[in-house]
């Protein structure tokens, strides 16, 4: 019989990756993908460690886990406990030190080894640590059969950060930038096509960095490597996150242009509006420079709308600074933000200067912030309304008939609609729009824009 594997996946779209990866890398060995830890034989965390309190989130889990883990070894069986992501890579002994019943805790370029380390596991008492950064990239042992749930698949192309913006971790916890060769990149999004995917996200921490070296020396940008995705036939939809403003160079907002399957919607961080916060953050960006990216993009593809992220209260961080932030979101209008009060992380050169912001300071900040960017998030959705748009559906609604998908800009849309339209995308007529979500009817119930 196979044995049941729970992976429950905190953070980013990197780490739903990865967590696919690992469901992949285990499946030979005998492990079928579980919803539930009650039963399981293995359960993995995959942990973030960019959130505030993200670490102690991933302890009070394992606290609930030890019993589960109890429960199974007083009837004979075994529950292996696995740790990773960033949260092991930068506390990986923490994790052994406090929570001793780990048997598992590896980092997120060394999972490629897991079958390994559970074979280890299973013979040795005690933990297996492995947090290392190989030098042999884990693409190169990842098998090549790859799995797609509904019709949206991610594709990480690349990985790490050589940035080191002051309050970030990812360079400590992913490594140093690296870009896959494109000819696997390729190889990989022809396999999840053929698995049924409709729609690529192209990922990477810092994807737009993207230069990956061809087996004939040549070196490949992203703008280059969307444009040979969008060749393979029966995609029909290609996104790309997480950019850096700095590196949005001019052949890829071209491709913004020429490649009709590149959506309409980019996220593309700031953090700030003030130059001298994103000075003092090491984004080696300023306000004006970000206005002149989203100006050369809105002229390549003016329908392209934006969505960005936001720390308020960052060490030093004046009023003025603040009111600069508020200012640009103003100026640029996004369609959806990411906005987090600043909370230091350990190891981080931010979390060591003075003029820390007090927390009711940082809060009202943030407040007003969102709530100005509530308003052009509400505001563009009202916009949609009486629009047709493309819908990608990928999962079923709470009402009986009812099925929910993504417009080309990430909105949730909801539709009457029969479950054999699952995971095709249709023409819908937008009636209806709120905060978070849009209502709409199919164009036509009798035709379908893709099957």
């Amino acid at each position: 019989m196979a044995k049941k594997l729970h992976i429950k996946t905190y953070g980013c779209q990197m780490n739903v990756y990865d967590s696919e990866r690992i469901a992949e890398v285990l499946a030979p060995i005998g492990f079928k993908l579980s919803d539930t830890a009650d039963d399981a034989d293995m359960v993995i965390l995959n942990t973030c460690h960019i959130r505030e309190r993200a670490a102690e989130k991933v302890f009070s889990e394992l606290g609930r886990l030890r019993g589960k883990k109890a429960e199974k070894a007083a009837e004979g069986e075994r529950m292996i406990l696995g740790v990773t992501g960033c949260v092991a890579q930068a506390q990986g002994e923490e994790v052994t030190r406090r929570a001793p019943f780990v048997d598992l805790v590896f980092g997120p370029q060394t999972y490629h080894r897991l079958p390994e380390m559970v074979a280890r596991a299973a013979r040795e008492h005690g933990h297996v640590l492995d947090i290392d950064f190989p030098e042999d990239s884990k693409f190169d042992s990842l098998p090549p059969a790859r799995t797609v749930k509904g019709a949206a698949a991610f594709l990480a192309v690349q990985e790490g950060c050589d940035k080191f913006c002051t309050y970030c971790v990812v360079p400590y916890t992913r490594g140093a930038e690296y870009s896959r060769p494109p000819e696997g990149v390729v190889a990989e999004a022809h396999t999840l096509v053929a698995a049924g995917a409709k729609e690529i996200t192209l990922l990477g921490q810092n994807v737009n960095a993207y230069h990956g070296e061809a087996a004939d020396g040549s070196g490949w940008n992203l703008a280059r490597l969307i444009r040979e995705v969008a060749e393979i036939e029966g995609l029909e939809r290609i996104r790309y996150t997480t950019s850096y403003p700095a590196e949005m160079d001019d052949d890829l907002i071209a491709a913004h242009a020429d490649t009709l399957k590149l959506m309409p919607y980019l996220h593309l961080p700031i953090q700030s509006g003030s130059d001298t916060v994103l000075n003092a953050m090491n984004r080696q960006h300023t306000g004006e420079e970000f206005k002149n990216v989203v100006k050369k993009l809105r002229a390549a593809r003016p329908d392209i709308a934006l969505s960005s992220d936001f720390i308020v209260g960052f060490p030093g961080e004046t009023d003025a600074d603040f009111e600069a932030t508020l200012k640009l979101v103003e100026d640029v209008t996004f369609i959806q933000a990411y906005s987090f009060k600043y909370s230091a992380r350990p190891g981080t050169p931010a979390a060591l200067m003075d003029e820390q912001i007090p927390e009711a300071v940082k809060a009202e900040r943030l407040a007003r912030l969102q709530a100005l960017l509530d308003t052009q998030s509400l505001d563009f959705n009202m916009r949609a309304v009486g629009q047709v748009f493309p819908v990608l559906f990928d999962r079923s609604g709470k009402l009986p008939g009812q099925l929910i998908g993504r417009s080309p800009y990430m909105q949730p849309v909801v539709v009457a609609a029969s479950a054999d339209l699952l995971h095709t995308i249709q023409n819908v007529t937008i009636t209806q729009a709120g905060p978070n979500s849009l209502m709409g009817e199919l164009v036509d119930d009798s035709q379908r824009a893709c099957a």
